[in-house]
């Protein structure tokens, strides 16, 4: 995969593994460190046995938006293509959605957030925007 990187992917588990990025995009992803503020970090079963594969892990981590705005996620923001970033969307399971968010650095990028199911976030977050 070698179109242009044009697309900022932050990143807060398993495609910041040397492995994943291997298996996923065919290259190591050269990143820096950022953070998301509003969020918290939950847990989420993984059952596609590619992705187990692919990462080693059968929980990955999982965002979810957070009524308290001290909330905040550490995590990588990478710069790749459209064509790697179709490649992350495949990557991702079904408990995952992509979202445009802007970090603390005031870069705007896409992340993988938790779809709402309620779980582990409280009854007062809120609703995801498409």
């Amino acid at each position: 995969m070698n179109d242009k990187p044009t697309e900022a992917l932050f990143s807060y588990g398993t495609l910041q593994q040397d492995n994943v990025q291997m298996a996923q995009f065919g290259r190591l992803l050269s990143g820096q460190k950022d953070v998301l503020t509003g969020y918290k970090l939950g847990e989420v079963k993984i059952t596609d046995p590619d992705v187990v594969a692919k990462s080693g892990l059968d929980v990955h981590h999982i965002l979810y938006a957070s009524s308290a705005s001290c909330d905040r996620v550490e995590g990588t923001l990478f710069w790749i293509s459209e064509e790697e970033l179709k490649s992350a969307d495949e990557y991702e399971v079904d408990d995952y959605i992509r979202r445009r968010v802007t970090l603390t650095s005031g870069q705007q990028a896409w992340v993988y957030i938790g779809v709402y199911t309620g779980v582990n976030i409280g009854a007062d977050a809120p609703q995801m925007e498409q």
